[in-house]
């Protein structure tokens, strides 16, 4: 049964699809850039339509809920770094390539991050070789896969398979040499490899892990780069065995490190991070200063510093600021919102430091300002 929609329904900005099947990871990539609404006035803001209120608020909403990816310092390391291994492999077809191993705590940003990555090489790729390949073939620079608990090898195979919406039927070995025929014939030549961890959930079979990484970089003539957390503890790129070390000789180790507000330089850049995110706010009553003074602080504490947990925050935020009216974020609207149990849970150790002035999110050269903001 159809449902016809409402007259004047607006279908809205959420742009639903799973990176990992081709026609969503194609959407990703040539999806267009999200127009920030424009900031409206209080007076603005009640002059409008219920109706035209609540278009305007869904627009703000799903805005909110997109912000960045920010080009930190974090992340344009990590980019360098996967640009560096990912450019100089130009190897024949006979020569294994090496790989990158992208090991972070969770909650850092690193899938967006590495996906960000695989986004600029795809468009990249096309702008230089065109989007069909030689024989006829549409070019997929790029495959993106995402891991689930205790993946085996054939498990593996046919996330690729089902990434390029081939045929899932059949062992490991004919699901491989499909996977395989599809990577030559769309010239591929990276694979992101997300949640990588699970090759070993359950049993943490490292040798296991290690063997299904092995067979990854031997079967597929791609540049890998794996995404997890905890990967390097488990000792996969440790020397000794004959096999983690024939591993580890072709993996390069990279990470995406939190927010470190120790050191100047690290409480410039967190700052920096909180003026871009304020400039992307549509709240009637937002001023200058207001994540990146106000509340500089207070956001590290509540994120410990995680760049997803900060987000979630803002976002959070700016939802219950346009759903009460308060078109602002402070300390007492934030109070009310919830984050993630890992970020309330390193709250309390946080907060004692900053308020016995053991750690400040501002910068030494940081000094208040008096500057007017609107009244409600």
């Amino acid at each position: 049964m159809t449902t016809t929609p409402k007259p004047g329904a607006i279908p809205g900005d959420d742009r639903q699809y799973s990176p990992t099947r081709l026609d969503g990871w194609l959407e990703m990539v040539n999806g267009p850039a999200r127009e920030q609404p424009e900031a409206l006035t209080r007076v603005q803001i009640k002059a409008l339509t219920p109706r035209q209120l609540l278009v305007y608020n869904d627009r703000r909403n799903v805005w909110h809920a997109n912000l960045g990816p920010f080009k930190t310092a974090q992340l344009r390391q990590l980019h360098e770094g996967l640009s560096e291994i990912v450019g100089s492999n130009r190897h024949d077809g006979d020569k294994a390539k090496p790989a990158a191993l992208v090991d972070a705590y969770p909650g850092i940003g690193k899938s967006t991050a590495v996906m960000e990555f695989g986004r600029d090489f795809h468009l990249q790729e096309i702008e230089l070789r065109g989007d069909t390949t030689g024989t006829g073939h549409r070019r997929v620079p790029v495959v993106y896969i995402a891991l689930t608990g205790n993946t085996q090898i054939r498990g593996l195979n046919a996330s690729i398979c089902r990434f390029y919406g081939l045929p899932t039927t059949g062992d490991a070995d004919t699901l491989a040499a499909r996977a395989v025929d599809a990577v030559l014939s769309m010239r591929t030549s990276v694979f992101i490899i997300d949640d990588v961890h699970f090759l070993a959930s359950g049993t943490s079979n490292t040798v296991r892990m290690v063997n299904q990484l092995k067979f990854l970089s031997n079967t597929f003539p791609v540049t890998l780069i794996h995404v997890g957390v905890g990967v390097t503890e488990r000792g996969i790129l440790s020397e000794g065995k004959t096999l983690h070390a024939q591993f580890g000789r072709r993996t390069t180790e990279l990470t995406l490190l939190p927010f470190q507000v120790e050191d100047e330089e690290g409480r410039q850049e967190f700052r920096r991070l909180l003026l871009t995110a304020e400039q992307k706010l549509v709240l009637a009553d937002k001023y200058p200063g207001m994540l990146a003074d106000d509340l500089a602080d207070y956001l590290l504490a509540r994120s410990s510093g995680h760049f997803a947990s900060l987000m979630a925050l803002i976002n959070r935020g700016c939802y219950r600021a346009i759903r009460t009216g308060a078109e602002r974020l402070d300390v007492e609207l934030m109070n009310s919102v919830k984050n993630d149990a890992a970020a309330e849970e390193a709250r309390l150790e946080l907060v004692a430091a900053i308020e016995a002035g053991l750690l400040s999110a501002k910068p030494k050269s940081w000094a208040p300002k008096s500057r007017k903001r609107k009244e409600s």
